[in-house]
């Protein structure tokens, strides 16, 4: 099972989706935008990643600058920021690869074809 949440206008996203493509891996689409992940997944998605929970921010969006969130996150909790990453889906790093075995954020092709 491969889901990758993906934001239709994002230039990795369509990178990310024409290597899944051009390798025939077989994944399940979705709208990070219109349906990101809750709360509750993503915390099962950090869990599954070994990430540091600061890499599920996607630092280069707009919506990342405006709220000032590199100057906020190293004083947040966990639970605070888990709780923002939930509220909206433009927050999360992307694409967002998840597989059975990890959860990869961002588009590495070495990265991906290791775990895949």
């Amino acid at each position: 099972m491969v889901k990758v949440y993906c934001y239709s206008k994002c230039t990795t996203c369509k990178k990310a989706l024409k290597w899944l493509d051009d390798n025939k891996i077989d994944y399940t689409l979705i709208d990070i935008k219109e349906d990101h992940p809750d709360e509750k997944t993503l915390r099962k998605y950090h869990k599954k990643s070994g990430l540091p929970l600061r890499k599920f921010f996607n630092t280069s969006g707009q919506l990342y600058r405006e709220m000032e969130l590199s100057k906020k996150l190293p004083d947040m909790s966990e639970e605070e920021m888990f709780k923002l990453l939930a509220s909206d889906g433009m927050l999360v790093k992307r694409p967002l690869l998840v597989t059975d075995d990890t959860v990869l954020t961002g588009f590495k092709e070495a990265d991906w074809r290791e775990a895949l």
